[in-house]
């Protein structure tokens, strides 16, 4: 039988069903490896979430105590100011450095918390700021008893304490003189959505 003769005899069924059974498996691998493929190009929660405004709730924080929440990477310290500690920062308005946040550090301070609270004055016992040290990176230690303490001065305030290189800071996250920082902390965009709710990240402008 010559090469014209196997060209035109139809094909048997036996090996037409095998072709086919071949291309189907073949198709559903290519389908199998395109999902897992198309997923790991999705952008996980986390990763949603670490660029995004974050809502949180603070109803569980009582005087005097801090909650710390991650906003794009960073922690992001909220303080619930007793009336002491905030009539603490005028205290401190001769031993900072920078008392009206003159110099931004990553990010201005916004024009709501332009004031001797740096915050939102209707809520001015509510503290939010990015904890993160404007020296290198660190993040400083809550040491808001006043008074003498180790590593501390006699007349400290009340504040944050940088363990890596000493930094510190008043209850409003303002560098005090003479220190490696050489600027406040951030104070990252926000607002209120009740009194037990805030969100970070976003205020009445928009999401940062």
């Amino acid at each position: 039988m010559n090469d014209q003769q196997d060209k035109n005899q139809p094909m048997d069924s036996e090996r037409r069903n095998l072709l086919i059974a071949t291309g189907g498996l073949s198709a559903v691998g290519a389908v199998a490896f395109a999902v897992p493929l198309v997923s790991s190009f999705a952008p996980s929660e986390k990763a949603k979430a670490a660029g995004g405004a974050v809502e949180v709730d603070i109803s569980d924080i009582k005087p005097g105590e801090q909650k710390v929440v991650e906003w794009r990477g960073k922690p992001v310290w909220i303080l619930r100011r007793t009336p002491e500690m905030t009539e603490s920062l005028k205290a401190a308005n001769d031993l900072v450095a920078d008392k009206d946040s003159q110099k931004p550090y990553t990010m201005p301070l916004p024009s709501y918390c332009a004031n001797e609270y740096r915050c939102r004055p209707e809520h001015k016992d509510v503290m939010v700021m990015v904890g993160v040290c404007s020296h290198l990176g660190c993040s400083p230690e809550g040491k808001f008893k006043s008074g003498a303490q180790p590593s501390l001065p006699d007349n400290w305030p009340g504040g944050y304490l940088c363990p890596c290189h000493g930094s510190q800071f008043d209850l409003a996250g303002r560098v005090f003189k003479n220190k490696p920082a050489p600027t406040n902390l951030d104070v990252p965009p926000y607002m209120f959505l009740s009194d037990t709710k805030l969100v970070i990240g976003k205020d009445e402008k928009g999401e940062a």
